[in-house]
C-alpha cells in the first residue's frame, strides 16, 4: 500500500469568516459590557416609597409583562413620578425619566450627529439610549412637547416597536426590556396641547389622583416626618383650597405640596408660616384668593 499524504488546504475565505465570528463575538461582549456601565446610573438604588392605592401595582406589572406603553394620567404631584420611580424598582429595570417642554426637538429625544476633536460622532439621544438598551423611558408631562416630538415616539408604541434613525441612517429594534412611559395632567389641557387619537390609542392608561384623606396624610407624615394629626389637619387644608378649584385657584394644593409644608414644621417653622412659604404662597398671587387660604390654615392651626 502507497502512504497517503494529507494536506491541509488553506482557505482564506473560512479563515476571514473565522476571524469575522471573534470580532462580532468580541464586539457583543464590549456592547453588553458598555451598556451594563451606561444603564447603571439609570438604576433605583433603594425602594422609593409608594402607598398603592387601589390595584394600579397589579395593572402596570400586567401591562409591562405585555410591554404595553403605558399613559399616567392625574393632576400635578399627586405621585406619577414616584409611582414609576417604584415600578422601576420593583421590576429591576433602568429608568430613564426626560421632563418634557416646548423648546425640545426630536433629536433632543432620538439623537443627533456632536462635533468634537476627533471629528463628528453619533450620540443618541434618551429615548435611543432605552430603546437600544432595554430601559423604561418615561416622558414627563409629554403635553408640553411639540407636536412632530411626540410622533417620534409612534414606532415604538405599536406592533412595530422600533426606531429610525434618520440621520443615521440606523433603525433600532427595541430591546425586550424596553417600554415606553407618559404622563401629563388632563387640568392643563387646552385645544392647543393635547395628545392626538393617534397617540392617546397607542397608550394603556392609568388614572390618578389625590388619594383620600387617611392615605394621603399616611404619606404626608412618612415622607415629611411630621406626626399623623398635623398631617391631617394639612390635608383638610388641601380638601379646602382643592374646592376652590375652577373658582379662583387654577389647580388645588397638591400632595407634594403639603410635604414641602410638613417637611418645614418638622424642621421647627411655625405651622401657620410653614404653610404660608409652601401652601399658599405658590399657588395664587390674588389677595382675596390668598385670604381665603390663609382663613382655611388658621381653622386648623
Amino acid at each position: 500500500m502507497h502512504n497517503q499524504t494529507f494536506m491541509r488546504t488553506y482557505s482564506p475565505r473560512q479563515e476571514a469568516l473565522a476571524r469575522k465570528a471573534a470580532q462580532q463575538r468580541d464586539n457583543q461582549s464590549f456592547e453588553n459590557l458598555a451598556s451594563s456601565d451606561l444603564l447603571t446610573q439609570y438604576r433605583i438604588k433603594s425602594e422609593p416609597y409608594y402607598r398603592m392605592v387601589a390595584d394600579e401595582i397589579e395593572l402596570y406589572e400586567a401591562a409591562y409583562s405585555v410591554r404595553m406603553p403605558i399613559m399616567l394620567k392625574g393632576p400635578t404631584g399627586c405621585g406619577k413620578t414616584r409611582f414609576v420611580e417604584y415600578m422601576a424598582w420593583k421590576l429591576n429595570k433602568p429608568l430613564i425619566t426626560v421632563a418634557c417642554n416646548e423648546d425640545m426637538t426630536a433629536s433632543d429625544l432620538i439623537g443627533r450627529y456632536l462635533l468634537d476633536a476627533s471629528g463628528t460622532r453619533w450620540q443618541d439621544g434618551p429615548l435611543a439610549v432605552a430603546a437600544r438598551y432595554g430601559a423604561i423611558c418615561y416622558l414627563d408631562e409629554v403635553v408640553e412637547a411639540r407636536q412632530d416630538t411626540i410622533v417620534a415616539i409612534h414606532t415604538l408604541t405599536d406592533a412595530r416597536r422600533m426606531l429610525p434613525l434618520e440621520k443615521k441612517g440606523e433603525v433600532i429594534e427595541a430591546h425586550p426590556d424596553f417600554q415606553l412611559v407618559i404622563s401629563y395632567n388632563p387640568g392643563y389641557q387646552s385645544l392647543m396641547k393635547d395628545l392626538k387619537q393617534s397617540t392617546k390609542q397607542r397608550f394603556g392608561a392609568l388614572d390618578f389622583d389625590y388619594p383620600e384623606h387617611d392615605i394621603e396624610a399616611e404619606i404626608v407624615a412618612h415622607e415629611s416626618g411630621i406626626n399623623l394629626d398635623i398631617a391631617k389637619k394639612l390635608v383638610h387644608i388641601a380638601e379646602r383650597a382643592r374646592n376652590l378649584k375652577g373658582h379662583g385657584l387654577d389647580e388645588g394644593l397638591s400632595t407634594r405640596m403639603l410635604i414641602y409644608a410638613g417637611s418645614l414644621i418638622y424642621k421647627g417653622v411655625q405651622p401657620l408660616a410653614a404653610c404660608r412659604v409652601a401652601l399658599v404662597r405658590p399657588i395664587t398671587d390674588d389677595p382675596d384668593m390668598r385670604d381665603a387660604l390663609d382663613s382655611a390654615v388658621t381653622t386648623y392651626f
